[in-house]
């Protein structure tokens, strides 16, 4: 077992705290087959980044905004399969309400229906697409949850499930757990993760006062 000690936890939603990953695909090959690119493609390159990323990419000289809220739509429509991850539930409650977030590239209205689907409280400090400029791999969604809890991001421990996430929390000087749930190992690594673990099963907060020590459960450490 190792141990770390931390301020804060800031976690990302989708592939964290809930399973969204059948609706996202859903979503994002309809809306490839509609535009006639390759819907493995564009469901995998969607993942983990604000949809308005994947919008300019693929349509560069398209009305952005206006797309968006096509796709966005879509997304809020299709909550099948739609639910919280095994843990995930505990572990948010075993936490102090001021100790941790959720930093997410869904917009907030997406965010928050979501959330709700899945059965899951929404923080009062929800980090989403919506309140920043730059969306992850940048730095700044992670920075941002960590200044509006009130603590140093580098000493907040980031949780995450694909390597733009895990980025972002590195560049903003956090640690970062990486959960297994969606990428290989390997990717997960290669973008920087300090421990992968299985999902929020494997971690267990074992003190909180003025700093929180987690248990991380079958974690391999980065070498």
């Amino acid at each position: 077992m190792t141990q770390v000690q931390c301020d804060a936890l800031l976690f990302d939603m989708d592939g964290v705290l809930i399973d969204s990953t059948p609706a996202v695909s859903r979503v994002w090959r309809n809306w490839a087959v509609a535009h006639h690119f390759n819907p493995d493609e564009v469901a995998m390159r969607a993942h983990g980044r604000p949809s308005l990323a994947t919008v300019r990419e693929y349509l560069p000289n398209a009305d952005h905004e206006a797309e968006n809220r096509i796709v966005e739509w879509a997304e809020m429509e299709d909550l099948k399969g739609v639910v919280s991850l095994p843990g995930a539930r505990e572990l948010l409650a075993s936490l102090p309400r001021d100790r941790w977030t959720i930093v997410t590239s869904s917009t907030r209205p997406l965010a928050e229906v979501r959330l709700g689907a899945a059965g899951l409280n929404i923080p009062k400090n929800l980090v989403t697409s919506s309140d920043v400029t730059n969306g992850k791999p940048h730095p700044e969604p992670y920075l941002k949850a960590a200044t509006v809890l009130g603590f140093p991001a580098s000493e907040c421990v980031v949780v995450e499930d694909v390597p733009a996430g895990i980025r972002a929390g590195k560049a903003a000087g956090a640690r970062v757990i990486a959960f297994r749930t969606t990428c290989k190992e390997a990717d997960l690594r290669a973008a920087g993760a300090d421990w992968v673990v299985k999902g929020c099963v494997d971690i267990e907060v074992l003190r909180c006062d003025r700093t929180m020590t987690l248990n991380l459960t079958d974690a391999e450490p980065r070498k």
